[in-house]
């Protein structure tokens, strides 16, 4: 049988890195509380400080993705003009 993965929306991930760092609870106690795996607070600690802002990693990463897109968009734009060229140099002639 296949899970479905649990989505948290970004708010809920934020308010559980802030209370990890306020609270006196370990974390193993805080993800129970939360119903989450200790492991996934772990990683949202890296992506938020403890005043939920993105840390430097994170708007790294985002930059990265936003340039791997755009890049992914220009790759295929230009095999298109390619095309196009090879087209028109064909039936120009």
């Amino acid at each position: 049988m296949s899970q479905i993965r649990q989505q948290y929306d970004e708010e809920f991930r934020k308010n559980a890195v802030k209370l990890s760092y306020a609270t006196s609870k370990t974390i193993k106690a805080l993800c129970h509380d939360l119903g989450i795996h200790p492991s996934l607070l772990y990683r949202w600690r890296k992506i938020y400080t403890e005043q939920g802002d993105k840390t430097k990693l994170a708007k790294q990463n985002d930059t990265l993705r936003k340039l791997q897109l755009e890049n992914a968009e220009l790759k295929m734009e230009n095999e298109m003009l390619k095309k196009a060229a090879a087209y028109f140099a064909k039936h120009l002639e």
